[in-house]
């Protein structure tokens, strides 16, 4: 999902969500190619990064019961990206639940029967307690007002049966430290090869990209990103919760620094090695967290393994 500007906190919970519901109808999940949606051109989907950006996404997958009857997809989106499906293979079935019928609609499309498609909410969860074997929700809690994000982590862990996890992908926003160190560099390094690209006249599409991007409403639609902080501080009272890395660098930073002359795949190699060396530093540090959530197994019954 994109890093829009921060939330006006003016603005009511109720006109929050529609404003949301909106944007993703009308443009964010508008297709503009076979399989491609508006909302990828936030995402570096360039070959030089494709592997490390699927390992990323197959992190989640370690974190699931790879079995069970309902996996709970929390803000699915139309689950744009192969790997997405992957998550609910080993479940009789795709609980899909967003704000956009759109979004809806095309991932009926994607998963057919194999779903079932719920209009709603991810901080009013309409679901029973207890009834998923597995939940993710990827990109979805910063849509949300800041003032509920705390109740949505808490819906997330309510639904879940007892040894099932859930998976949430945040983001830190500016708060996160990579950003700070790396924020101003890339700004210049994308400036830069935006500007060689249109004085040696090449590019082409990737020129006419950029160009449209500087040339966008950069607001988007609302967003609000806590920092690990507040997350700490407002999620003790959750059983087993855990923060890893699920990627270190966003996609600015891959389109300024990552590039195939270069050795991009190699370094980029190198990187998920050390993520995977030490993820709970990265997930601290990087850019985009893996939240696990864990609802503990009921009294005398064995912890369930993914």
């Amino acid at each position: 999902m994109p890093a829009f500007a921060d939330a006006n906190s003016s603005v009511s919970e109720p006109e929050v969500r529609e404003e949301v519901r909106r944007f993703y109808d009308s443009v964010g999940w508008r297709r503009v190619g076979p399989g491609l949606f508006q909302n990828a051109r936030y995402e570096d989907l360039r070959p030089v990064s494709q592997e490390y950006i699927q390992r990323c996404h197959r992190r989640v997958l370690r974190h699931l019961n790879r079995t069970g009857k309902y996996l709970l997809d929390a803000g699915s989106g139309p689950i744009q990206y192969p790997e997405y499906l992957e998550y609910s293979a080993g479940y009789t079935h795709r609980l899909c639940l967003d704000l956009s019928a759109l979004a809806l609609r095309e991932a009926r499309e994607r998963i057919g029967s194999h779903g079932m498609f719920v209009v709603g909410d991810v901080a009013h969860l309409p679901l029973r307690s207890g009834v998923v074997d597995g939940a993710v929700s990827l990109h979805t809690f910063h849509h949300l007002p800041a003032g509920e994000q705390r109740r949505a982590f808490g819906e997330m862990t309510r639904v879940l049966a007892p040894g099932a996890q859930a998976v949430v992908v945040y983001g830190w926003g500016r708060s996160a430290p990579i950003e700070t160190w790396t924020g101003l560099p890339t700004r210049w390094a994308s400036s830069l090869l935006l500007a060689y690209a249109r004085w040696r006249g090449r590019g082409g599409k990737a020129v006419r990209a950029a160009e449209a991007v500087e040339r966008s409403d950069p607001r988007g639609t609302h967003t609000f990103k806590h920092g690990y902080q507040w997350l700490k501080d407002n999620t003790r009272d959750l059983p087993e919760l855990d923060i890893l890395v699920w990627r270190t660098v966003g996609t600015n930073f891959l389109r300024a620094f990552v590039h195939g002359g270069l050795l991009g795949r190699a370094w980029l190699r190198l990187l998920y090695w050390l993520e995977e060396q030490a993820p709970r530093w990265f997930g601290r540090f990087g850019q985009y967290p893996l939240i696990v959530l864990r609802k503990p197994p009921a009294e005398n019954e064995p912890r369930r393994k993914g």
